[in-house]
């Protein structure tokens, strides 16, 4: 799930990834087009509320690709994402759209 908050001036937006504990993980990395894909640079939090949490800063007027990478073995999608788009790889990628 995504959080989004618009300040109302500037160009960037407040971006919070929400991946709920249901999802049965020890560790979950946000990982997409903002991070180079970097399996280590945005470890979610987790809470017993909340479940895997990540608040980054976005540039207004763009899309950016992520999926979650979890337990360091497989990947996620967020199934409420914007839209999805095919990779590469012959999957889907979650599409946060500002």
């Amino acid at each position: 799930m995504l959080k989004k908050i618009y300040p109302k001036e500037g160009n960037t937006c407040e971006v919070t990834f929400i991946l709920p504990k249901e999802v049965d993980a020890k560790t979950v990395y946000l990982c997409g087009d903002f991070n180079n894909w970097d399996k280590t640079a945005n470890k979610m939090k987790y809470s017993d509320q909340d479940g895997f949490t990540a608040t980054i800063m976005l540039n207004v007027g763009k899309s950016y690709r992520f999926r979650y990478f979890i337990d360091e073995s497989r990947w996620e999608n967020d199934w409420q994402a914007d839209s999805y788009s095919p990779n590469e790889f012959g999957g889907q990628d979650s599409v946060v759209e500002l």
